[in-house]
């Protein structure tokens, strides 16, 4: 039998409340359409690596920025979508993929190398590669006599 880990259902409920929130709050018919992209983060001997799902998003449409110690990712996915009525008979029906601004931000840790982060797009997912920076070895200092 397969398992996921038990942090799975945490970061779940936590989009969903995240969701709940922006629709009661936030972003509702005077704002914006948003979304919020899956994330995987996960820790390498060489850094961390963040892969953002980003179906149907142009990669010219997408900012990485870090300021701070803050990463941010953010960006639009647009789509064309026209319901006039008109003379041709197409109607939407269902409507399910969603559209509009996106932005994510993560609190790096203090040994990264901000200014060597790498970001590229393939396939519809963003990596963004944040390089860890040495950790300081212990300096023996020399005690002289006088």
């Amino acid at each position: 039998m397969v398992y996921r880990t038990t942090l799975t259902p945490l970061f779940t409920l936590r989009r969903e409340m995240d969701r709940l929130f922006d629709d009661a709050f936030g972003r509702g018919a005077t704002s914006p359409a948003s979304w919020t992209p899956a994330v995987d983060v996960r820790e390498e001997t060489t850094g961390f690596v963040f892969d953002l799902e980003l179906p149907g998003v142009d990669p010219k449409q997408v900012e990485v920025n870090t300021d701070n110690g803050v990463l941010t990712v953010s960006g639009e996915k647009h789509a064309e979508r026209r319901d006039e009525g008109g003379e041709d008979g197409n109607r939407w029906h269902i409507v399910e993929r969603v559209t509009g601004a996106f932005r994510r931000t993560f609190q790096l840790p203090q040994n990264v190398k901000e200014d060597a982060i790498e970001a590229t797009f393939a396939n519809g997912v963003l990596t963004v590669r944040v390089p860890k920076a040495e950790v300081p070895k212990p300096k023996r200092i020399e005690v002289r006599a006088k």
